[in-house]
């Protein structure tokens, strides 16, 4: 018998009925039988799974080996033990709930082939709303670098290996590890491997999400998870030398395993497993979160590890709360930045930047939360027409913004603002001299209505101003040289704040007036 160009790897435990299409998309790949082997290891599975594959097994003698063995707690036995026995060429591992493209065998063991690649990574896809990052895909290269790329972030082993690079360097699935086994084995690979290419022309993988969600990924517990974090970073110290390429591996699994710790599920734990998984959450972020990896971490997951690695246990509980409600504790405005008072902000101890504090655009999408309340004239000091418009805002916080880090206009006409508290939330206040708005109407005779928008923070965010109800203020006229306008603020009828300008022509006087003889004439 011809040696297989690739094993595919299927460790199975309970994934009836997503395991038929699985094994329908293996069978079927365009690479044929003849140079396909599978093999699939039925890990103790009680639901009909075993039965499953002993039935393709039957049918696809020579290419389907099922073995049979009692529940090991995860895929790592099972994928070992498959490894023992594979005959290929190449290795390829799929999820048992999951399945392949029709072209995806051929195109990456003919990819593997030409390039010469110890790894390739095929387009792989979530579906029923799995994620699955994306980067790695943006385009096909022959050679990527694992230090210098997007895949750090893609380490499943959903992946094509050349068999030899596992055998020569003993490459096998940490059974100790019941979540997670897959990472030390992907991360060594590609650090032994010659060449790792990308294939993004084509769908080669379908990651399914169950509607059940039981596998051990979804349904693991914290403790399992915090495990997995410190086995993951602590085999990356041991595999890479401390510097840039450490950092580059690192950055994911501080970003990913560690700081998804410090989520809603950690609210929900004991306060003496909080303290303790605190405690070794620090651990980790004191002995590796270095410099380069702190620049290069997404705000909200640095502040959540600067807390565990320097704050006490009720500061990190008071930020966790804080990010999973998305309510924004005390803003400071400077220029059209807005900077959130969380866990050592502006600690002269700590020496943090206000850049690690920037929540710019969440501070405008709350500040934009204002409905127009009231449409009137006032006269200022002076004499002169003013229109007022008064809105409220349920934000409180808004209060306490500068003023002219909002901004209401009319026709790109920006008004004077004021803010205040107002019960309970902040009302906001913006005046228009009427002489200033006739200006919105000098460039023609045609009348020209323009909307009330409002702005927060140089423009972060912007919208057009809405009412509640359909207020509305008097029409007034005015005097711009020699010509005679008319100003009507109102609300139409999708409750946006409208100012209309019209000007008052000979021809406009007499078309009203001929109207209306008709109409009486009627």
């Amino acid at each position: 018998m011809s040696t297989p160009d690739v094993t595919v790897v299927v460790a199975v435990y309970n994934t009836m009925p997503y395991l038929t299409e699985c094994l329908d998309s293996l069978v079927g790949q365009s690479i044929g039988l003849d140079r396909l082997e599978v093999v699939a290891v039925d890990d103790g599975s009680t639901d009909g799974s075993g039965e499953e594959l002993d039935r393709y097994a039957k049918r696809y003698p020579g290419t389907v080996t099922v073995l049979h063995q009692p529940n090991s707690g995860g895929p790592a036995a099972p994928s070992n033990r498959a490894l023992e026995v594979a005959q290929g060429r190449y290795v390829f591992f799929i999820g048992s709930d999951d399945h392949l493209g029709p072209e995806a065998l051929e195109r990456l063991v003919d990819a593997a082939d030409r390039w010469g690649s110890d790894v390739v990574l095929g387009r792989m896809v979530g579906t029923n709303n799995r994620y699955v990052h994306q980067a790695i895909y943006a385009s096909t290269s022959e050679q990527v670098d694992l230090f210098d790329s997007e895949l750090p972030w893609s380490l499943s082993n959903t992946k094509l290996f050349r068999r030899d690079l596992i055998e020569r360097h003993g490459l096998r699935f940490r059974e100790d590890m019941r979540m997670g086994s897959d990472q030390p084995f992907t991360l060594e690979a590609c650090v032994r491997a010659g060449r790792i290419s990308v294939l993004a022309d084509y769908v080669y993988y379908y990651a399914v999400k169950r509607d059940n969600a039981q596998n051990i990924t979804y349904a693991s517990r914290f403790e399992e998870r915090l495990r997995c974090a410190e086995e993951l970073v602590e085999f990356v110290a041991g595999l890479i030398e401390p510097g840039p390429r450490r950092d580059a591996i690192l950055l994911r699994n501080l970003s990913w395993e560690v700081a998804k710790l410090l989520q809603a599920d950690f609210l929900d734990l004991e306060p003496a497993r909080q303290e303790q998984a605190h405690q070794r959450i620090r651990r980790l972020v004191e002995n590796y979160l270095t410099d380069g990896i702190r620049e290069r971490l997404a705000p909200a997951v640095r502040l959540r590890l600067l807390a565990a690695g320097h704050g006490d246990l009720d500061r990190l509980l008071q930020l966790i709360r804080q990010q999973k409600d998305g309510a924004l504790p005390e803003v400071t405005v400077v220029g059209d930045r807005g900077y959130a008072h969380y866990f050592g902000f502006r600690d002269p101890e700590l020496g943090f930047p206000d850049e690690w504090y920037d929540v710019t655009e969440r501070a405008a999408k709350q500040a934009i939360k204002v409905t127009a309340t009231e449409l009137a004239w006032e006269r200022a000091e002076t004499g002169a027409q003013t229109l007022v418009l008064t809105a409220h805002s349920p934000w409180a916080q808004l209060a306490g913004f500068p003023p002219q880090a909002v901004q209401v206009s009319l026709g790109g006409l920006a008004a004077a603002v004021t803010l205040r508290p107002g019960g309970p939330g902040t009302v906001v206040r913006a005046q228009w001299p009427l002489l200033q708005l006739l200006g919105i109407g000098v460039a023609g005779a045609e009348p020209r209505k323009v909307e009330a928008k409002l702005s927060v923070l140089g423009g972060a965010a912007t919208t057009a101003l809405r009412a509640e109800g359909r207020p509305a203020a008097p029409r007034r006229a005015a005097r711009r040289g020699f010509r005679l306008y008319l100003v009507t603020p109102h609300t139409d009828r999708k409750h946006r704040v409208i100012l209309m300008v019209t000007s008052v022509t000979s021809r406009r006087i007499v078309a009203r007036l001929t109207t209306k003889w008709s109409s009486r004439g009627k």
